[in-house]
């Protein structure tokens, strides 16, 4: 089968290859599926430049879409032909969706609504999901302020969505025009241009000097400095799913102390399984009542998967990226 593989860290133009690779063979408990679509996040970027390789070579990206072509032992026959969207394909594993054909654990493989395209489905797994998680941790947000970083990109998009879906005013950040455009149309009430405003004063302005009731945080490393400058209001929370500075991030302690703040971190690979279930529920009503959109900013072909990095690791892609392996 063909398929796009690393065997060191680096550049996307240095380290990736194009070839051929055996096809594999669902083990017990698995499924085999024909890919048509292959999503590329950041945190494939991120894997590619950083992560220690887990064996020879990895076939990168979790997040993808297809059809089930082929059942192991223990999988109902009645799978076969099935079209489905995939998560976690790479974590902890080196095969990901970045190939014509992936086996991997049934449970991985969703069953996908009908009139939903692969290349939207190839959003879902990351995306989609770390987006319902989050809006899931913050709690009801009828009435509320929230305060959503990283509101034009892919996960920030989809919270926005989600946010003003479940009755909040959303202020959003967002460092570029076509972003900020992309958050508004996710429904976000204001948007601050990060690179240009002062966040916090803005924040108090839209807020009358009392703060958002919720950050849902796509940057940790950056808006720990801003809780002491007022950006949440006491008793407030920030649910945070990642950071561009990983280790070592200043909080003041104080802050949180007096105004009985509070902290909640997840990722979306390690959810525990009722969260991931309830997010796939969701995930799925969602879809079939046409609520939720995911923007496809720019498809590849697998010839092209360097390409593809670099529009993920520059962001000038506004959306999702994502690689056609068939039509």
């Amino acid at each position: 089968m063909k398929a796009a593989w690393y065997r060191r860290n680096g550049l996307a133009r240095d380290v990736l290859e194009v070839g051929e690779l055996p096809t594999p063979q669902p083990g017990p408990g698995e499924v085999r599926v024909r890919m048509h679509t292959s999503g590329v996040n950041p945190s494939d970027v991120k894997s590619r430049l950083k992560r220690p390789l887990n064996a020879d070579l990895v076939v990168p990206h979790s997040d993808g879409a297809g059809v089930i072509d082929a059942v192991g032992a223990g999988v109902l026959p009645e799978r076969i032909g099935q079209r489905v969207w995939l998560w976690n394909a790479q974590w902890q594993r080196p095969m990901g969706t970045a190939c014509e054909q992936v086996a991997l654990p049934a449970t991985q493989a969703v069953p996908l609504p009908d009139g939903v395209g692969f290349d939207e489905a190839a959003c879902f797994g990351i995306p989609a999901l770390t987006a319902l998680q989050a809006v899931h941790l913050a709690g009801p947000l009828q009435g509320k302020t929230v305060l959503v970083t990283g509101a034009g990109n892919a996960v920030g998009h989809c919270v926005t969505q989600l946010a003003v879906l479940g009755g909040a005013r959303v202020i959003g950040t967002a460092g570029s025009p076509e972003r900020q455009r992309h958050a508004r149309d996710a429904g976000a009430a204001h948007v601050i241009d990060y690179k240009t405003e002062a966040v916090p004063a803005r924040v108090a302005e839209l807020t009358q000097g009392a703060g958002a009731d919720v950050v849902i945080d796509m940057d940790f490393g950056g808006t720990a400095a801003l809780l002491p400058q007022g950006i949440l209001k006491p008793h407030g929370q920030v649910v945070c799913y990642g950071s561009n500075q990983p280790a070592d991030v200043t909080v003041d302690f104080r802050t949180l102390l007096f105004n009985s703040l509070q902290l909640t971190f997840f990722i979306v690979y390690e959810l525990l399984p009722a969260d991931r279930a309830r997010a796939i529920a969701d995930l799925h009503t969602l879809l079939r009542a046409g609520q939720l959109r995911h923007t496809v900013a720019q498809t590849f072909a697998l010839d092209d998967i360097a390409a593809a990095h670099e529009a993920v690791e520059t962001g000038r892609a506004v959306g999702n990226v994502v690689i056609r392996l068939r039509d």
